[in-house]
C-alpha cells in the first residue's frame, strides 16, 4: 500500500511538472520569442503552429485522468519525440552553448512520470 502511494506522488509531481512545461506554451504562440525561436531553428511557420496545438492537447491527455492509458501511450511517444527533435536541432543550429540542455531535462522528468504512470497501470496486451 505504502509504495503504490509513493509512486502515484512521484507519478503525479513528474506529470504536474511536465504539464507546467507545456500547457502554458498555448497562450504564447504567437509571441514574438516564440516565433523567433522557430524562424531561428530554421522551422516552418506551419510547423510551429502544429506543434503548438499537438503540444498542448498533448500535455491535456497526460494530465486529465479520464483518457485512455493507451491514448496516454502515445503522447508520452509524441513528447519524447519531441524532447528529443528540440535536442538535435538546437545541437545542430547552436552547438552546445546557451539552453542545449532543457530538452534533455524534460524527457529525463517524462521519463520518470511514464514509469511511474506504468507502475500504477501494468498493461496486458490481452486486455485492449
Amino acid at each position: 500500500m505504502r509504495k503504490t502511494k509513493e509512486i502515484k506522488i512521484v507519478y503525479w509531481v513528474s506529470t504536474v511538472i511536465l504539464a507546467l512545461f507545456i500547457l502554458p506554451g498555448i497562450f504564447f504562440i504567437k509571441s514574438k520569442m516564440a516565433l523567433e525561436g522557430t524562424a531561428h531553428l530554421g522551422l516552418p511557420m506551419w510547423f510551429h503552429w502544429e506543434l503548438s496545438i499537438g503540444k498542448f492537447i498533448g500535455g491535456l491527455i497526460l494530465i486529465l485522468p479520464f483518457f485512455p492509458v493507451r491514448l496516454k501511450e502515445w503522447a508520452y511517444v509524441a513528447f519524447g519525440i519531441d524532447c528529443i527533435s528540440a535536442f538535435i536541432a538546437i545541437l545542430a543550429v547552436d552547438g552546445i552553448k546557451g539552453m542545449w540542455w532543457s530538452p534533455i531535462l524534460v524527457f529525463v522528468i517524462l521519463v520518470i512520470s511514464y514509469i511511474s504512470f506504468h507502475k500504477l497501470h501494468p498493461s496486458n496486451p490481452t486486455d485492449e
